[in-house]
């Protein structure tokens, strides 16, 4: 295996960060491990790590810290590798790396690659999912050690407030050409969101087409029924639902409505969605 440098993102701190570095540094023997300090210093990292030379850089963590790794990597031939540690990693599940430490380590000195495509909004490039709308309203509305202590209920209490007032109309328009109205939209590169649910069922990592699903009411019984469908694979064929493959689209509101890139938010609307085939190269079983 070439030389890999580690970009690990301790979620946790304290005693608990230093139990999980000890475990990471006793799986990865000699090989170079940096630790974040702060936002953003994962993707300052990485770009340091391709400046010294190595090829190989490991994200350890969730799906933020693979964003911020992906957009340190910039485009050059540096090949990604992932080992899941952080609370969820949707990317590394989508690929099917194990989620144990030493077993994704295994993968990682293996060196099977694959090249997959890379979506961007604007110039962010994400391995996973955006969102516009409700999922990103939510993360503005709780603060990150709500959401690490109370987890999904922080996430629920948060939508009840939102699910109260009106939305603002999102307008879609699909390779420069039809434009479709919602409240709510997710796009995806992969299948899943938020874990092992299957937003996006026709999505594959390497064919060259963003898949978007377009939610037209945004109230507590529209959502709840857009939950239910998704659990039964049958949300794609609701009248209210918009699912459709594109390779680039447009959002535009009356009024900003925020983004969410892979779990963190980034911007608001209007915002532009485009894929870059094959861009991406990832170590994989």
């Amino acid at each position: 295996m070439n030389r890999a440098c580690i970009i690990f993102n301790p979620a946790a701190r304290g005693e608990k960060a230093r139990r999980l570095f000890e475990r990471l540094r006793t799986t990865v023997g000699d090989s170079t491990i940096r630790v974040t300090e702060y936002p953003g210093d994962a993707e300052a990292q990485t770009e340091r790590a391709i400046e010294q030379g190595f090829r190989i850089v490991v994200a350890a963590g969730g799906d933020g810290t693979v964003n911020e790794v992906v957009n340190g990597l910039n485009g050059t031939s540096a090949t990604l590798g992932i080992l899941p540690l952080g609370t969820i990693n949707v990317f590394a599940m989508e690929l099917g790396i194990p989620i144990r430490l030493e077993r994704a380590w295994e993968v990682i000195q293996r060196g099977k690659t694959r090249k997959v495509d890379l979506p961007r909004v604007g110039e962010q490039r994400f391995v996973q999912l955006a969102g516009v709308g409700l999922d990103a309203e939510i993360l503005t509305r709780t603060h990150w050690w709500t959401r690490k202590t109370f987890g999904p209920l922080s996430y629920l209490l948060a939508a009840f407030g939102l699910l109260a007032r009106a939305a603002p109309l999102l307008n879609v328009t699909i390779n420069g050409e039809e434009t479709h109205q919602g409240r709510f939209l997710l796009v995806g590169n992969g299948r899943y969101y938020g874990g092992r649910f299957p937003v996006f069922p026709d999505a594959k990592l390497d064919d060259g087409l963003l898949d978007g699903c377009l939610f037209a009411e945004l109230n507590a019984f529209a959502v709840a029924r857009y939950l239910q469908g998704v659990l039964a694979r049958r949300h794609t064929q609701f009248s209210d639902v918009f699912y459709f493959q594109a390779e680039r689209l447009t959002v535009e509101s009356d009024r900003p409505v925020p983004l969410e890139v892979d779990g963190e938010l980034y911007g608001h609307t209007p915002c532009s969605f485009s894929i870059s085939p094959a861009e991406l190269e990832v170590i994989v079983p």
